[in-house]
Parts: structure tokens; C-alpha cells; sequence
């Protein structure tokens, strides 16, 4: 029963643990706008580059890794003396990551997960990691498009997987982990066919509702303050003094 217990407890601990939003929590911290109510509305590092601050960006980074890379790390480390082995590993690292996508502590609506998948590669096989992350960086690089680059990176990391260090527990996890991150860029995707996707550091603009535009009727760009729409009822009175 225990040897049972073990593994799931410590995927529990895992979702989580990948459930806290540093987009939200570092930008609340720090005195900036929700990251869910500009941009693309996605709490994650890239949404948080847009409101202008690097240093909110480069820390939602940084604890969205680690929430992915510490859980599967722990049991990596400390995971044996209870029955646990890679393949639980692989579990509780896909468990933060579904923490991240599916957040308890934020009403299940959460981020699109490539930091914390690039986390929890990173604690299974460093090298993996570091071959997946050299993946995006170089698309990103060429391309400014950091979700054309999590796509990307997120399709080869099953294969390098596979290529490299032959199949194992872990590729299971990978393949789930992959084609839910490709899963959660569907917008992202249809963007890039419209060649509407923003681009690295570009600024941000307030989300928008689906179905609704924030352009004005007579032009590009939002309404300016203090606009009216009476130029028809100004233009009869301007008739009848002539």
C-alpha cells in the first residue's frame, strides 16, 4: 500500500507546488498590472516582459524553472529510500507542470508551461535540457518569436530523448508534456499562420475579451479619451446655421 502511497503524494506535493504563479505572485510583489490583463493575458515570463520591467520578467523565469526543476530534483536526491526511481520522477515533474497549466490556487487558469517544462528537463537529463534550451534560444533568436521557439523545442525533446539516450520511464512524460505545451500554444499557432504574433519585448497592450476589438470605428488603434461619436448630430446643427 505504501509503495503505492509514495509516488502519488509526491505528485500531489508536485501539482502543488507547480500551481504557485510566480507571474502573478512576482508582479503583485513588485506593484505591477496582473500579467492576465494585458498582452496575450498569459502568466508567464513573456507576458511579463511586456509591461516594461525586465527584472519581474527574469524572475518569473527563474521560479517557474525552479518550481519544475526542485520537486523532480528532491526525488531524484531523496526519492529512493521510499521506492521512488526515475519513473516517479518523470511523474511529479509532469505533475508541476500540470500545476502550471491548471493552477488550484488560481482558479485553474495558469501559464502555458515552457519555463517549467524547461525545468523539469533540465533535473531529469541535463543534457536534454541544455539541447532543448539551445533549441529555442536559436529559433527564438532568428525568429523573435518566443512561442514559434517553445513549439519547436517542445517537439524535439521527445526525439532527442529517444535519439540520444534510447527509450526510457521518461519519454512517456516528455511525449504528455510535449504535445500539451503545443496544445496550449494553439493560439500562438494561429497568430503565426495570421502574422499577427507578437514578438519578444514588443509592448503590451491591454487583453482583450474574445469577440470584442479594441480598434476605433474610424481608424487603428484604441479610442482616445475624451472622443465623442455625436460628428453626425454636430455636422446637422452646423447645417441649420447655414
Amino acid at each position: 500500500m505504501q509503495d503505492n502511497l509514495y509516488p502519488l503524494l509526491a505528485a500531489l506535493a508536485g501539482y502543488l507546488i507547480g500551481s504557485l504563479s510566480f507571474a502573478v505572485i512576482v508582479s503583485k510583489f513588485m506593484g505591477l498590472s496582473d500579467p492576465r490583463s494585458y498582452g496575450s493575458g498569459n502568466p508567464g515570463a513573456t507576458n511579463v516582459l511586456r509591461s516594461g520591467n525586465k527584472l519581474a520578467a527574469i524572475l518569473t523565469l527563474v521560479f517557474d524553472a525552479l518550481k519544475g526543476y526542485l520537486p523532480v530534483l528532491a526525488v531524484l536526491i531523496w526519492g529512493e529510500r521510499f521506492g521512488l526511481g526515475e519513473s516517479s520522477a518523470a511523474l511529479v515533474g509532469l505533475a508541476a507542470f500540470l500545476g502550471h497549466l491548471w493552477p488550484v490556487f488560481f482558479r485553474f487558469k495558469g501559464g502555458k508551461g515552457v519555463a517549467t517544462a524547461a525545468g523539469v528537463i533540465l533535473a531529469i537529463n541535463p543534457l536534454l535540457g541544455a539541447a532543448t534550451l539551445l533549441t529555442w534560444v536559436i529559433i527564438a533568436y532568428f525568429s523573435r518569436y518566443s512561442s514559434l521557439a517553445a513549439i519547436v523545442a517542445a517537439v524535439f525533446a521527445p526525439f532527442y530523448q529517444m535519439l540520444i539516450w534510447g527509450a526510457s520511464p521518461t519519454v512517456m512524460a516528455l511525449l504528455v508534456l510535449s504535445l500539451l505545451l503545443i496544445w496550449r500554444h494553439e493560439a500562438n499557432i494561429k497568430k503565426l499562420l495570421n502574422g499577427t504574433e507578437s514578438k519578444l519585448g514588443q509592448k503590451a497592450t491591454a487583453a482583450a475579451p474574445e469577440g470584442t476589438s479594441k480598434k476605433h470605428p474610424h481608424g487603428q488603434g484604441p479610442r482616445p479619451r475624451g472622443h465623442s461619436h455625436h460628428h453626425a448630430k454636430n455636422q446637422s446643427k452646423k447645417g441649420k446655421k447655414q
